[in-house]
């Protein structure tokens, strides 16, 4: 592996770590009781907009030119689907943290519609935990290097 993959593959490493806090709080803002009210609605909607800032980021940060997704698919071009699939979810994750700021931004009226926004956020910081997953294991099956299983 050529230095310039090796110093890019640190600032994934980095920014993974960010993205993992920021699941983090956004589950643990989701966990405190929906009674809470306004402090429940501000909590979520300050780890929601974080996550999907560090999100952001990992997708620059991946799909830059010359970055980790060009170096794969050069490198180990047998992985050129699973790149493509990596990359398509990108599109998915960012489209559906879009649709949930802007449910937030438009107001949740009752409790069910409250009810619904908790569940497909819960449900997206899962999607984002198998996509992890699935960068992690296409990373070490290209480079033989571990990004890190606590970031």
């Amino acid at each position: 592996m050529d230095e310039a993959i090796a110093s890019h593959l640190e600032q994934v490493r980095a920014h993974r770590a960010e993205l993992g806090d920021a699941m983090a709080a956004l589950d643990a803002a989701l966990a405190l009781p929906v009674g809470l009210g306004p402090v429940w609605r501000r909590r979520v909607r300050a780890a929601l907009t974080e996550l999907a800032h560090d999100l952001r980021d990992h997708v620059d940060l991946t799909e830059a030119p010359g970055g980790l997704y060009d170096d794969l698919r050069a490198h180990a071009p047998r992985l050129s689907r699973e790149v493509d699939s990596r990359t398509a979810e990108h599109v998915e994750l960012l489209a559906e943290v879009d649709r949930l700021l802007g449910e937030r931004d438009d107001g949740l009226e009752g409790d069910e519609a409250v009810a619904a926004h908790r569940e497909a956020t819960t449900a997206l910081i899962g999607r984002l935990v198998r996509h992890r997953q699935r960068g992690s294991d296409l990373v070490f099956e290209a480079y033989e290097v571990d990004l890190g299983g606590s970031g």
